[in-house]
């Protein structure tokens, strides 16, 4: 029954260019939508054996789950949640890593109508009573971690309104075990009505924001959300029904809402989840080959140590669609996975806040550089300070806007009981990403910095993605962040801070060599005044490099 719920969400699903999809694609929600039961049981009703996820991890452990395991699964966990006192409205903390009780765990919480908060294994006792008690969390599931879970321990004595911990993957002294609640529930789970049913104003899922300018915030998202992926996974990703999907991400990052579980649950897509124990580039790419994905998705980074290893030893044949999001992605690492695979990488952007908001869509080709265009969920505009449209070339921030007029499914609805920032946030005409951003003359959009790391110097502004870009240029960079540096003549300079490729050696003769290059490559008043090698880069639990706090290590506040 291909397509079954894509065309019972979307008046339409196949479109001619992008000008057509962009005018006339749109999203019915239904009243009342619940992914649990309106995508997870419907898919187990219309299709019993259509598989839902193929999971393995580094320990030659594999399963298969179907929409049917999933459905049945989850009807066992949201009874025995239920039977611990875990309702409606009640807030429950997940750190599974990419473990398979989280799909398990996230249909059984949307089927009681509770709220979510994926983490990171990298949080720490104060980073989980910050969570705990913003958010009132009332139960944690981790994995079988001693890190992990010693964190947590740590955290309970601040965090009253935790009163349950479950461990998955193994058992521990004080702690629920997961594998006894799966068998204590019973499969017989009948949907809530009346005041315990879900409605579409609910909050379904909490993201902790990664923190690059102070503390996370508390983004929170509808029961609507997950329709706004469909953009996302079909006409970005370009999954394929029954085919296999892969995003490489941990459970506790926005990006795995992205790539491994809604839109391409929505789509039929099966998702591939690997649950490695570290990122080796060898293994994730012998992971592509050996289970022949279609689709693959991961973060920029990644794709630069892939580069590193002899990616024609793989035969990576199977891959319709390559894909990243995360981080802007330098066109000079999308033409070398071009030249080694044949295929093109296809940009997204978007944020925590959403999901995908531009991207290389199908009838796009791809521009080394460019994030691409506008999805037609949203009202894209770059505006200045004042809230002026800027012309094509000219710099501005990215915002959403119109807000007022039509509120778009995937959007966050604010941010978790704090009425006064949800209404200075998407309270009025726009949202304001506080990314900057310009448009060429054919519409696509090219990434310039985050509004806080556009950096001034004699004059000039300097959009770090440039320079960064022109570096990884050079075989001996690897990866490369810049920031401002305080100059006693200049007032600020650029610096850069380098991670270099295998076999390269800092010296003062390549600190010149690199200098030239990015003189020649850009603008030469861009060129880093000061390089500083590496061995890796500060960056957030969700992979973005924190230049801000490479900023504050030399002197500049903010």
């Amino acid at each position: 029954m291909a397509n079954h719920l894509l065309n019972t969400f979307c008046p339409r699903i196949d479109f001619d260019s992008y000008e057509d999809f962009a005018e006339n694609f749109r999203i019915d929600v239904p009243e009342n939508f619940n992914f649990a039961y309106d995508v997870v049981d419907e898919w187990a009703r219309v299709e019993p054996d259509k598989r839902a996820l193929l999971w393995c991890d580094d320990h030659d452990n594999e399963r298969t789950f179907t929409f049917t395991d999933i459905s049945r699964l989850s009807n066992r966990m949201a009874n025995s949640f239920s039977a611990m006192g875990i309702g409606k409205g009640d807030v429950v903390m997940c750190i599974l890593r990419r473990r398979w009780e989280y799909w398990v765990t996230a249909v059984a919480l949307c089927k009681i109508g509770a709220t979510i908060i994926p983490a990171t294994l990298q949080l720490t006792k104060k980073d989980i009573v910050y969570r705990a008690q913003s958010a009132h969390v009332k139960a944690m599931v981790c994995v079988d971690d001693d890190y992990v879970c010693g964190e947590v321990e740590k955290a309970l004595p601040e965090s009253p309104s935790i009163e349950s911990v479950i461990v998955a993957g193994g058992t521990r002294e004080g702690w629920t075990s997961y594998e006894s609640l799966l068998e204590e529930g019973s499969e017989d789970w009948v949907r809530p009505a009346g005041d315990k049913a879900t409605k579409n104003s609910d909050i379904m899922l909490i993201y902790f924001t990664s923190g690059t300018t102070g503390m996370a915030k508390a983004v929170c998202h509808s029961f609507v959300h997950p329709l706004g992926h469909i953009i996302t996974a079909k006409y970005w990703q370009q999954v394929q029904e029954d085919r296999l999907h892969m995003s490489v991400s941990d459970s506790g990052w926005a990006k795995f809402g992205w790539g491994k579980i809604y839109g391409q649950w929505i789509c039929g897509a099966t998702v591939f989840a690997y649950d490695m124990d570290k990122f080796v580039p060898a293994k994730l790419l012998q992971k592509i080959q050996d289970y022949k994905l279609t689709t693959f998705c991961a973060p920029p980074t990644m794709y630069r140590f892939m580069l590193q290893e002899d990616v024609e030893r793989y035969d990576l044949s199977s891959v319709a669609n390559f894909a990243t999001a995360g981080e802007p992605l330098n066109a000079e690492v999308t033409l070398a996975w071009e030249r080694l695979t044949g295929k093109k990488i296809r940009e997204g952007f978007g944020q925590t806040e959403g999901p995908v908001l531009l991207a290389t869509f199908p009838w796009i080709e791809p521009r080394p550089g460019s994030m691409g265009k506008p999805s037609p969920l949203f009202n894209i505009r770059l505006l200045d300070e004042n809230g002026n449209e800027m012309d094509d070339g000219e710099e501005g921030a990215i915002c959403v806007t119109k807000l007022k007029e039509a509120y778009p499914p995937g959007l966050f609805v604010g941010y978790f009981q704090d009425p006064k920032r949800t209404a200075e946030t998407v309270g009025g005409e726009y949202y304001n990403l506080h990314d900057m951003a310009w448009r060429d003359s054919d519409g696509y959009y090219f990434f310039i910095g985050r509004n806080d790391d556009v950096i001034k110097c004699s004059g000039y502004r300097i959009g770090p993605f440039e320079v960064e870009s022109a570096l990884v240029e050079h075989p001996a960079v690897v990866e490369a962040a810049v920031t401002a540096a305080p100059d006693p003549v200049r007032g600020m300079v650029v610096k850069a801070s380098i991670i270099l490729a295998k076999g390269w050696e800092p010296s003062d003769d390549l600190v010149k060599e690199l200098q030239n290059h990015v003189k020649k490559t850009t603008a030469p008043y861009k060129y880093p005044r000061i390089v500083e090698f590496v061995d890796e880069l500060p960056k957030t639990v969700g992979g973005k490099i924190k230049r801000r706090e490479i900023r504050n290590a030399d002197g500049i506040e903010g």
